[in-house]
């Protein structure tokens, strides 16, 4: 699966660790920066990651700022994208699962590695279950336009 990755400073060690062990599970991993740590604008990076998933570039984004609040924000203003902001390895299998969602946030500040490789990891093997949920996307589309 390709799998686009954005972040901005205060995620920047988050989406590092993350995306090593994606990669390591045998994903494609697309990093869309930022690549220092330097200071940068999160809206940015979730546009990047974003446009990719609609563009069908990559399958799935996965995005990383201080909280995950704010990218998160940024990233569901992107017409055609789900991101659920993640905090726990439950809600991680949910937002596949319910959500269908396309990309998914974490706070580097807020997050430790081993929670955001658990919440992956559950996020990467759920199914989305269709049926009732999908009349709910259908609704969240409406909405978009």
């Amino acid at each position: 699966m390709k799998i686009g990755f954005g972040s901005d400073h205060g995620g920047y060690d988050l989406k590092n660790a993350v995306m090593k062990h994606v990669a390591e599970l045998g994903h494609d991993v697309f990093d869309f920066g930022s690549f220092e740590g330097e200071r940068v604008d999160y809206p940015d990076y979730a546009k990047k990651v974003c446009e990719a998933v609609v563009a069908r570039d990559v399958e799935l984004g996965m995005l990383f700022c201080g909280t995950g609040i704010g990218i998160s924000i940024a990233a569901n203003k992107v017409n055609g994208i789900r991101c659920a902001l993640l905090g726990d390895s439950f809600s991680a299998r949910m937002a596949k699962e319910h959500n269908n969602a396309n990309v998914i946030a974490m706070g580097g500040r807020v997050i430790g590695d081993n929670l955001a490789i658990d919440m992956v990891d559950q996020f990467l093997n759920a199914e989305f279950q269709g049926e009732r949920h999908q009349k709910r996307l259908d609704k969240i589309k409406k909405m978009e336009e």
